[in-house]
């Protein structure tokens, strides 16, 4: 059986330095990893920013196409409106009449005829033709808003088909000097222009171009969905207005499909504003490519580094068993499994120092075996050695706690250091080693064994050897004494404990 309490601490530095290595490995390994995390979220915010800011751009771009013809066409039936007021104008022919009236500016390919209606809503004048066909709009929601509302200024109508195709309607009111109701003068911007317009930008297929009115009513959108045109989004309960401000931005499931996009609004004060969306999946589709590259080029270093690190840590873990070994080898007698000399003077010198600190009491416990000169020279050499090794058992047996050292201190004397121990409990462990090698003795015609105590409380400048001593004059004492005994050291002078 082997002791000593100092097993741990040998191989406890090399224990830590492989769990240092482990836990350095995986800090370093969670830091890099955060700074990946890190730059990855960076590249992501920063695609949502390009892309952010490229429908912010897109947005605004369309809603100043759209409001400056709108402002043209506006500005012509302003024209129209003012010079209805004209007194010669009823005098002149409808050649004439038309020349005055109408611009050829609005006469572009996407806007419709400027056409007044008087009072009852019946069509007097159509910038297409000298002889209008006759027809009644009084029942149109644009005739009757500037009926009763003086002030209505320019209004756009919801999407409708309008003259044979489908266009929002820009009117205004023709009121006389005193104010009072003359009548309409309407036009329209036919869809053609807006996919005239929508074509002409590079969009992937999932992007979204809606134009909408300020009451959030839908005019136009691309992808165009004609069950989609002329919806209030105010009719939509989970859609609410502070989800998409002016000039602001969203992210998230939209009003009119299920797909999850990136929204920008624009910022313009016209009569319309655009809202541009691209999906999510598009946005993100060049950073989670890099994201996967990137990620699976770190997982590789990551397994890389962590089983490099089990490796050394196997192999420093092996190291420190191979040195706890050659040290135990070096400091451990062969034959009885004690510690020997050389390990004895190291832990002694140890304790006596921690001892002198404390002013704790040290043991020393100094055990010969009897009449062992004979015995081998009667049974022989192997027989010796196992009287030995009998000995050695029996101290191990009784020498249980962490902090005690027992020893081969040379030939057939064995050493038993116990500290903090008065020379009464070193008696008594004493007589229990010796007690166990009688009995074994008596059963297998064994050699006994005489002990030698000792127990001090050492001071300043004192040295470990007059416990040695002490312990040493006390074992030959009770040699002189017969053997197969145990005798306490006494010297009061220095201190000793009996």
């Amino acid at each position: 059986m082997r002791f000593g309490w100092r097993d741990g601490a040998a191989k406890r530095p090399w224990r830590i330095s492989a769990k240092l290595l482990i836990i350095s490995s995986v800090v370093t390994v969670i830091g890099f990893s955060a700074i990946c995390v890190n730059v990855m979220l960076d590249m992501r915010r920063g695609e949502e920013a390009l892309a952010r800011q490229t429908l912010e751009n897109l947005a605004t771009t369309i809603e100043a196409d759209i409001g400056r013809n709108i402002e043209i066409y506006d500005l012509a039936l302003r024209a129209v409106a003012s010079n209805m007021l004209l007194p010669e104008l009823s005098a002149v022919s409808k050649p004439i009449r038309q020349l005055i009236l109408f611009d050829h500016a609005i006469t572009a390919r996407h806007f419709g005829a400027v056409q007044v209606f008087d009072s009852d809503g019946k069509l007097t004048i159509d910038a297409s033709t000298l002889d209008p066909v006759p027809e009644n709009r009084s029942d149109e929601d644009y005739f009757k808003v500037h009926r009763d509302n003086p002030n209505a200024g320019l209004f756009i109508s919801r999407p409708m088909l309008f003259r044979g195709a489908y266009a929002i309607v820009l009117s205004r009111r023709i009121s006389d000097q005193d104010g009072g109701f003359m009548g309409v003068v309407a036009g329209s911007i036919r869809f053609s222009y807006f996919h005239e317009l929508f074509e002409r930008l590079t969009l992937d297929p999932e992007d979204t171009i809606t134009v909408l009115k300020r009451d959030r009513t839908i005019m136009m959108r691309r992808p165009f969905d004609l069950d989609i045109i002329g919806k209030n989004l105010a009719d939509r309960a989970k859609w609410k207005p502070d989800n998409l401000k002016a000039g602001g931005t969203y992210s998230g499931q939209g009003p009119v499909d299920a797909t999850p996009r990136l929204y920008a609004r624009s910022n313009g004060g016209g009569p319309l504003f655009v809202v541009a969306g691209k999906p999510l999946s598009a946005v993100f589709a060049l950073w989670k490519t890099e994201a996967f590259r990137i990620g699976a080029v770190v997982l590789t270093l990551i397994l890389f580094m962590l089983g490099s690190t089990l490796v050394l840590a196997r192999e420093i873990g092996r190291r420190a068993d191979a040195e706890n070994k050659l040290e135990e080898m070096a400091t451990t007698d062969a034959l009885t499994g004690l510690r020997n000399r050389r390990k004895f003077d190291q832990v002694i010198d140890l304790e006596w120092r921690r001892a002198v600190r404390h002013g704790s009491p040290v043991a020393l416990l100094m055990i010969d075996a009897d009449h062992f000169k004979a015995y081998n020279d009667t049974y022989g050499h192997q027989a010796g050695d196992q009287v030995l090794v009998g000995i050695a058992i029996c101290i191990s047996d009784s020498v249980r706690r962490a902090g005690d050292c027992a020893a081969r201190y040379g030939g057939e004397e064995f050493a038993v250091l116990l500290p903090d121990t008065s020379a009464d409990d070193a008696f008594k462990v004493a007589e229990k080693i010796r007690t166990k090698v009688q009995g074994w003795s008596d059963d297998q015609s064994m050699s006994t064994v005489s002990c030698g105590v000792a127990s001090l409380v050492p001071m300043a400048g004192m040295d470990w050897s007059i416990l040695v001593a002490a312990a040493d004059k006390a074992l030959y004492a009770a040699k002189a004494g017969g053997r197969n005994q145990s005798v306490v050291a006494n010297i009061p002078k220095l201190s000793l404990v009996a």
